[in-house]
């Protein structure tokens, strides 16, 4: 028989709300973690299950949990664009700041990936854009090397 928590990530990923709300019911560990650190809601952030992360987070999952490499699941709403995701996470206290292994942080990589929705919704929020990564560089740096216009004005 499969451990009750090993279910837990692939309904996550699935957004199987009822196999997650009896999961949740019968008290599965709602920020385990598969080999590579993640989480039930990093997995369904990235996956775009919304539900399943507002149901996830309703139950107490960690909003800031990270992985193997220290990120979390709003630095995956920010690579992958999804601004709902992000809105959802950041209502639930996501911490804005965080920084992975490499010191970057969600507004970081959203504006890496041209995500200019995400960057002006994390800088209303209350995103520092004067963190710098192990480089030294910060996010306006990081908007320069990618030649991303548009991140640079909003940053400005």
């Amino acid at each position: 028989m499969i451990p009750i928590n090993d279910l837990v990530i692939p309904a996550a990923r699935k957004g199987d709300i009822p196999v997650l709300q009896e999961l949740i019911k019968q008290g599965a560990d709602l920020n385990t973690k598969d080999e590579k650190g993640f989480t039930p809601l990093i997995i369904a952030c990235y996956n775009h299950q919304y539900e399943a992360a507002k149901l996830l987070l309703d139950a107490g999952a960690d909003v800031d949990a990270a992985d193997l490499g220290g990120n979390t699941a709003l630095m995956g709403a920010a690579f992958k664009g999804y601004s709902d995701i992000a809105e959802l996470l950041i209502s639930y206290g996501a911490n804005l700041n965080l920084q992975h292994g490499n010191g970057g942080t969600a507004l970081m990589f959203a504006t890496m990936f041209g995500r200019n929705d995400l960057v002006k919704l994390l800088l209303v929020a209350g995103a520092d854009k004067h963190i710098r990564d192990v480089r030294g560089l910060t996010v306006v740096d990081l908007a320069v090397q990618q030649n991303n216009t548009e991140g640079i004005h909003i940053l400005m």
